[in-house]
Formats: structure tokens, C-alpha cells, sequence
């Protein structure tokens, strides 16, 4: 089937659906949302707020923000572009630092180009912003990241109860594939949402919000997992 250009993401994730799995509404309208809403979970638990490049060498699988990779070039390695230290995070690209957001046409070079007007999920792409910053919200920087990581998490758990609902209306060997599949999202969200924050912690001197729920690894454990994926360039 050719799709139609005019169609919106979410007429085309309508489409879709009832031709893989069936057009009962009851499943269609939440699976719907499971996957229209998938990327931006993707990115809060993985590399929010213009995070970028933080997963582990080689297979890009998993979380590595601890990397420094030496004797490559330096923009291979996630410390390069998090730039993480005792007064904040995210890559200066502003006219004090590598000024690439000058690569922009006008307004958008200003508009990136300032803490204030930057959009706040592409702010640590273009600034070095310290911890202390204050968001739209009232956060600071530190307690929006960590509220990122764990809606991410939360939003993973969310999919895995809407799944499950899900089982009467189709066959048992998908339901139990996806089923599996997102047993393994929802553990590697709590993996990248504890391996960023207790590092980043490292830097940052500051709690995690307590009523965020708590890491369950340790940073030095985390560190330790090699995972033998192949290279991958």
C-alpha cells in the first residue's frame, strides 16, 4: 500500500494498526497513543533536554555518559558532548563556545543562541547551563533532568500495562512478542535513568528529587557492563 502524503502521523498510525493487528477500536485508540507518544519516551529516558551521544562505544547500546574514549577523535566520546562538570551541563555552541548555532539563519541563530528563548528540550545541545538554572517551571536545571529521566521510565511502565490490556483482542504469539519486547524497554529505562543520574550526580552535588523513585543500581556497577554487540561504526 502506498501511503498518502496528505495523511497526518496519526492517520497513518490509524492505517497501520488495523492492517497489522485488527480495527476494534478498543485496541486501536490506546495503541494508537503507545506509539505516537514512543519517541519523545524514548528521548526523556535516554538523552533529554538536547542530550546527545551518551550511549556506550561501539553498539550504541545502553547508557555511557562516562565515556571518554581516548585516542580517537574527541567528538566520539560522550564527555564531549554532555560537558558535565561542577557547574553544569551541555555543549556552549553559542558565540562563547563553538558558536556552530551562528550555522542558522536569522531569527533561529538568535533564537538558539540565548538561555532564554531557546527551546528547553534542545537547551543542553546549544549551552553549558548550570545546575541551578531556572526552567519555565520553576525547576532548576538538575531537578528537571531528573524528572525527565523518570517520567520516561514511568511512561515505559505505562505502555507495558496498556499492552497487556491489549491481549484479548489479538493472537497470542504477538501479543507475547511485544509483550517480551517491552520487558526489555522498561528495564533498560530504569538502566539509563540510573546510569545518568547517579553520574551526572557526581557533578552536580544535588539530590535527586525525593519523590522521584530511587535508583536501584549502583554507579560503579553500571560502569562494569560490557555488552559484546559486534563493532559498529
Amino acid at each position: 500500500m502506498a501511503w498518502n502524503h496528505e495523511l497526518t502521523s496519526d492517520q497513518i498510525a490509524d492505517e497501520w494498526i488495523k492492517m497489522t493487528f485488527t480495527d476494534k477500536p478498543e485496541f486501536v485508540s490506546p495503541v494508537k497513543q503507545m506509539m505516537l507518544t514512543s519517541r519523545e519516551t524514548v528521548v526523556d529516558y535516554m538523552m533529554p533536554m538536547g542530550l546527545h551521544h551518551i550511549f556506550a562505544g561501539n553498539h550504541h547500546y545502553g547508557p555511557e555518559p562516562w565515556g571518554d574514549y581516548k585516542g580517537g577523535r574527541p567528538d566520539w566520546s560522550p564527555v564531549y558532548y554532555h560537558q558535565a562538570d561542577a557547574k553544569g551541563i551541555g555543549f556552549d555552541r553559542t558565540k562563547t563556545g563553538s558558536n556552530a548555532v551562528s550555522e542558522y539563519f536569522p531569527p533561529l541563530n538568535e533564537i538558539y543562541g540565548n538561555t532564554k528563548t531557546c527551546p528547553e528540550n534542545l537547551i543542553l545541545w546549544f549551552h553549558h547551563v548550570p545546575w541551578d538554572y531556572k526552567m519555565k517551571d520553576g525547576k532548576t536545571l538538575w531537578d528537571e533532568l531528573c524528572y525527565k529521566y523518570d517520567s520516561g521510565v514511568h511512561q515505559v511502565r505505562e505502555y507495558q500495562k496498556t499492552w497487556d490490556r491489549m491481549q484479548p483482542y489479538i493472537d497470542e504469539q504477538r501479543f507475547s512478542e511485544v509483550q517480551s519486547k517491552l520487558k526489555i524497554q522498561a528495564k533498560d529505562a530504569v538502566w539509563w535513568k540510573d546510569a545518568c543520574l547517579l553520574y551526572f550526580q557526581t557533578f552536580s552535588k544535588r539530590p535527586i528529587p525525593y519523590d522521584i523513585e530511587r535508583p536501584v543500581n549502583e554507579l560503579e556497577d553500571l560502569k562494569k557492563i560490557k555488552l559484546n554487540m559486534g563493532h559498529h561504526n
